[in-house]
């Protein structure tokens, strides 16, 4: 069974006051949290057309209409990992 996330990211403006970037060179959905992105989830729907919809309805609101196309549908597999290798936690530097 698959199930569809449904994310979207508020882009931190820069403070020097440049372009902000909202995707890559490919087209593909660009964010950094560790720069004050702030990436939400709106939620987990069974169809792409049901994610796709509450992006329409979404549009509409305070916040997601002034960036209307930073959504993203993410499709997972119910019961399949995911993260299956661990992780290390690495220091900030001063």
């Amino acid at each position: 069974m698959k199930i569809f996330l449904l994310w979207h990211v508020r882009h931190a403006p820069f403070v020097d006051g440049s372009p902000t970037r909202h995707r890559d060179e490919s087209g593909e959905l660009d964010w950094d949290e560790e720069e004050g992105d702030d990436l939400k989830i709106l939620g987990a729907y069974s169809t792409e057309r049901k994610a796709e919809e509450r992006i329409a309805r979404a549009r509409l609101l305070p916040g997601f209409r002034d960036e209307p196309d930073c959504f993203l549908i993410d499709q997972y597999t119910v019961d399949a990992d995911r993260w299956t290798d661990g992780f290390v936690t690495v220091a900030a530097s001063e």
